[in-house]
């Protein structure tokens, strides 16, 4: 297999990370491009990305760690509100327990794979994920809307969102149910399924809701690599089906740390 068809393979889920990590698609996607500029520049580079997924993480965490406050400096990346707060809070915290946790729990990497993207033992990074958790305790409640057309799959959001701290101020199977919900009371937070039971589509729902309010999404879907294209503006915080609830919990974590945002710019 060719370099390209390698580092291809593992790209839409490194743009995933990306944006869960920055809180935002154009921050997230401008490491990302870093990260593979910085790879044609460097033949040692180009060479490591090629060995895997780990390796091609690793990369980009180099490019990560050494820029990250310089965000703003992006050229052709237009900024918005949320962008404006994202780059604000970057500019002041550096996340590494986000960071382990979010590689352990979306990207699913293991104790030993995160401690050698990250550059650090594993026991750091055990230390660093229990920290984020601990940070997550500590943050403020929210209310949430569940979008689901599954039953068992909205009862265990519930459990997850209330075990957190959160409220639940609605559960909706079908694009009409989310209108009628948000029309009564504003979420802080929105957890939503692509494909709903009416044969509606959670993207039209959250559209529907953002030209209400400003509010972070979290998309949960079966098939992410059907958003990940990079051919239309794509959601910044994208799960995968079946999930484990310690990647919902990430998730929440980091949305609710950048704000309100709009998932689809």
């Amino acid at each position: 297999m060719s370099l390209g068809a390698k580092v291809a393979a593992n790209l839409p889920y490194l743009r995933r990370y990306a944006r869960a990590l920055t809180g935002s698609q154009a921050t997230g996607d401008a490491f990302v491009r870093a990260t593979l500029e910085a790879a044609l520049a460097d033949n040692e580079l180009r060479a490591q990305i090629g060995e895997g997924r780990v390796a091609l993480y690793r990369a980009f965490n180099a490019v990560w760690s050494s820029a990250f406050v310089d965000t703003n400096d992006y050229s052709g990346v237009e900024h918005g509100t949320h962008e404006a707060a994202a780059q604000e809070r970057l500019a002041h915290i550096t996340p590494l327990n986000r960071q382990a946790l979010l590689l352990t729990t979306l990207e699913d990497f293991s104790i030993d794979e995160a401690a050698t993207i990250m550059d650090r033992t594993p026991e750091d990074v055990e230390d660093l994920v229990q920290e984020a958790i601990e940070e997550i305790d500590r943050e403020s409640a929210t209310s949430v809307l569940i979008i689901e057309d599954e039953p068992l799959i909205s009862m265990q959001l519930e459990d997850l969102v209330r075990s957190l701290g959160h409220d639940v101020c609605g559960m909706a199977a079908t694009r009409t149910q989310a209108r009628e919900i948000v029309s009564q009371e504003t979420p802080g937070l929105v957890l939503a399924d692509i494909q709903l039971a009416d044969g509606s589509s959670g993207l039209d729902a959250v559209d529907d809701i953002l030209k209400i309010t400003d509010v972070p999404v979290i998309f949960i879907t079966a098939y992410p690599e059907r958003l990940l294209t990079g051919d239309r503006p794509e959601p910044t915080y994208l799960i995968t089906k079946p999930f484990q609830e310690s990647t919902v919990r990430a998730a929440i974590s980091q949305a609710l740390f950048f704000g309100s945002s709009r998932p689809l710019a």
